[in-house]
């Protein structure tokens, strides 16, 4: 009886929850295929530790954290390397106005542009409003390390836009 009742409790939060977590798998991979199955990974693991996340309480903090390492493991694996060019592409000429969905399009492939960490560290911050604590706890990393790592990912991002720093952060 008290599996059934797993079951259930695990199959409905999977369900309200999914579209969100693949909206932030997308954003952290920029790919709709990889981030279905990066949720589908989440899911897994999830359902693995369901019976004792269940009673810790905040499934959807722990849910994150879970995608979040899994796009990080996942990407350390790839022989995928950062270049380095001598100069930065033009951006384009004309700035989309904000909350345009051409300006999403434009955050979202500035996002790819960053290392994993810098992206992981964006999106949970500012996409998810995660706690800087929060953040540094679920990357396994100091808060320094995430004030850094937002500084350098959004200092990045402005210069991947070409717009000031207000722009970017809401500041």
């Amino acid at each position: 009886m008290r599996e059934a009742v797993r079951e259930r409790e695990f199959r409905e939060f999977a369900e309200a929850r999914q579209a969100g977590l693949r909206r932030s798998a997308y954003l952290l991979c920029g790919d709709w295929h990889q981030a279905q199955d990066l949720t589908q990974t989440t899911l897994m693991k999830l359902y693995a530790a369901w019976g004792r996340v269940r009673r810790d309480g905040n499934v959807d903090a722990y849910a994150r954290t879970i995608l979040t390492r899994v796009f990080i493991d996942q990407h350390r694996r790839r022989t995928w390397r950062e270049e380095l060019v001598e100069t930065v592409p033009e951006t384009a000429q004309g700035t989309p106005p904000p909350d345009s969905r051409e300006l999403r399009l434009v955050m979202e492939s500035a996002l790819r542009e960053l290392p994993p960490r810098y992206r992981a560290v964006l999106v949970l911050r500012y996409w998810e409003d995660w706690s800087v604590e929060r953040t540094a706890e679920a990357l396994r990393v100091t808060p320094g390390t995430v004030k850094s790592q937002s500084a350098r990912g959004l200092r990045r991002l402005r210069r991947l836009l070409g717009t000031p720093a207000h722009e970017v952060n809401g500041r």
